[in-house]
């Protein structure tokens, strides 16, 4: 795999960690009534959605990495 798919790969886990972290309160019971269902909901959600960052600087780590091996081919 090139640095730019990677970095494509990368981007799209970033959006499914923030879209996995909304389903994942929903479905985990964080709008549930008991408040330790809630919690754990919550806190499971904010885990998964703690991912996405990380995705991102990587994405942008390869974005640049591709970026620069593209200006090496057209330099040589």
């Amino acid at each position: 795999m090139d640095n730019r798919s990677i970095s494509n790969l990368l981007t799209i886990a970033g959006f499914a960690s923030i879209l996995g972290s909304i389903a994942i309160w929903a479905a985990q019971g964080g709008q549930d009534k008991d408040a330790e269902t809630r919690a754990h909901g919550e806190r499971f959600g904010i885990f998964v959605g703690l991912w996405a960052p990380t995705f991102f600087i990587l994405a942008n780590r390869y974005n640049r990495a591709a970026l620069e091996d593209g200006r090496k081919i057209f330099e040589n």
